[in-house]
Order: C-alpha cells, then structure tokens, then sequence
C-alpha cells in the first residue's frame, strides 16, 4: 500500500532541447541526489495539464522555460514511493535559461543526444529520446 495519493504516481515530464539537427543538444539536470543524469519530471498538479506540469516541473528543477509541445513523445514507467509511476514525456523549446532557480543544487548540462543517451540510465527513457530528431521534424 503506498503512502501517496494515487495522482502522485501520474507524472510528467520534459525533455529540454534547443537547436536541430546536428546542433540538437538536450539539457540534463542531476537527479536530488547528484548522482544521475535525468530530466525534469513531477507529479502533474491537479489544477495544470500535463504539459502545464512538465513546464512548472522544468523551471523548479532545471531554472528553464520554453514552448511545450502539446503533444507527449512518449511514455515510461520507473519505480519510486514503493509504486510504478508513469511518466508522460513532453518536449521543450528552451528559450530562456536562469541563473537563479528553486532547485538550483541541481547541476545542468546541455548534450548531444548521444551524449545525453550515454547519461540517460532509464532504457525506456532512452527509447524515447531516441525518437527526438524525427519528432522535431514533425
């Protein structure tokens, strides 16, 4: 039985991203703890949508906003809070970085997308991003 309401375990999340094609680079944030690579992800509020979410998510934990597609990459599934969350993963068009931000113990660092993958421990979160150049194109 968890300890969190059941909405705790639908999340969203963003994988930032500015330029394309070759000069594609993804923004990582270190995890609470510092020691893994992920991207911006929370419970998504009751009052905001799921994209509204992933866009509050980003700017609290990576100090970042932008445009968020409406329409999610992908999905994945990880294990938190003795649970399965879902994830529902969105893009971001970053167009303004802050220097100061809520979370601002966390590190950043923009990536190429293989870069990014190598850092990336969650497979099924990898399988996502490796969809990202042909989702932008579209």
């Amino acid at each position: 039985m968890s300890r969190y309401p059941d909405y705790y375990y639908n999340q969203s999340a963003v994988i930032p991203v500015r330029g394309s094609g070759q000069e594609l680079r993804i923004l990582l944030i270190t995890s609470r703890s510092g020691k893994r690579w992920v991207i911006p992800k929370g419970i998504i509020e009751p009052d905001l949508s799921p994209a509204e979410s992933a866009a509050k998510e980003a700017m609290e934990e990576a100090g970042i906003a932008g445009e968020v597609r409406p329409e999610p990459i992908g999905r994945y599934q990880y294990d938190k809070w003795g649970g399965t969350c879902e994830a529902r993963v969105f893009v971001m068009r970053v167009d303004e970085v802050r220097e100061q931000w809520l979370e601002s113990f966390r590190k950043r660092g923009w990536f190429t997308l293989e870069e990014a993958l190598r850092r990336v421990q969650e497979d099924d979160l990898k399988k996502i991003m490796r969809r990202l150049p042909e989702f932008l194109s579209a």
